[in-house]
């Protein structure tokens, strides 16, 4: 490691034990695609802070963790995986997105008990990425909507003779998969909304306001918001970002705005650019941080 990247490294720790100050926990940094390659770094990161925690008293939640999140998607498993891993070490996650959690990511940040973001941050719509042959990923979405377009021209007798051809050469399995990959996310994102963001949600605040929240109700909300994010045709594309005006009212869903906090917004923004510069710097598709002190 050249000398310049030791001081960033410095300064990477410095701006982290300033969130860390902030949020009284420790925070683990996660840039790049979510891929099940990265697991057993990311085990041994989380397992790492959790260790960290017990020997610090500095902490004043350290059943806590802060995570700073910046992907631009990946697989829903290894989201899954990465979620076990988390809650089976910390009570209580935090996800801060300075910049943009897609697809994979937003369903990450679903599993948190807050989401931090500001005017500048997106998450996106839940179209999962499934990887083919090549090596290639794909929005799944994308070719379940396609089929079925081609079976809705199918019955009203409009099919072409190109898109029956293409029809004809799809891979049942393969669009099976796609489906499976769909369904996993909707499922994943309703059971962690109830189970972690919607658990302190016990009053009404807009409609019956201080009337008691049922479990049903809560259900209902999380079944609203995944089918919304996985509207293909309400947001017309995978690389959409949804801002945190129309996540609010929009989804109707809760988000911690920082916009007008003028000190967690300095430290954020001084770390995640510092964070997202190096991380490009070193040219690694996946670049995961914490603070070892």
């Amino acid at each position: 490691m050249s000398n310049l990247d030791t001081h960033i490294g410095y300064g990477l720790n410095y701006y982290g034990e300033q969130l860390e100050e902030e949020f009284g926990c420790p925070v683990l940094s996660y840039v790049g695609q979510i891929h099940p390659a990265i697991q057993g770094r990311f085990v041994e990161s989380v397992e790492a802070l959790a260790t960290r925690r017990q020997k610090q008293d500095r902490f004043t939640n350290p059943g806590r963790l802060v995570i700073v999140l910046d992907t631009p998607g990946g697989l829903v498993e290894a989201v899954e995986k990465m979620v076990v891993v988390v809650r089976h070490n910390f009570d209580e996650v935090f996800f801060i997105v300075p910049r943009a959690a897609m697809s994979a990511g937003t369903i990450f940040c679903m599993s948190g008990d807050k989401i931090y973001m500001d005017y500048t941050s997106s998450l996106g719509p839940i179209d999962p990425q499934v990887s083919l042959q090549d090596g290639n990923w794909v929005p799944a979405l994308g070719y379940i909507d396609k089929v079925k377009e081609f079976i809705d021209k199918s019955m009203n007798g409009l099919l072409t003779d190109a898109e029956l051809l293409m029809l004809q050469r799809l891979d049942l399995a393969t669009l099976r998969r796609y489906e499976q990959a769909r369904d996993l996310s909707i499922s994943l994102l309703k059971e962690w909304l109830v189970k972690y963001k919607f658990k302190d949600w016990n009053e009404h605040q807009t409609t019956n306001p201080g009337s008691p929240v049922t479990v049903e109700q809560k259900q209902e909300r999380a079944q609203q918001i995944a089918t919304d994010l996985s509207n293909n045709q309400l947001w017309h594309s995978h690389g959409r970002m949804i801002g945190i005006n129309k996540l609010q009212t929009g989804l109707k869903l809760k988000i911690e705005d920082y916009t007008h906090d003028a000190n967690l917004r300095l430290r954020v923004r001084q770390y995640a650019e510092l964070l997202l510069e190096f991380a490009d710097k070193q040219s690694t598709p996946i670049y995961l941080h914490y603070s070892k002190t």
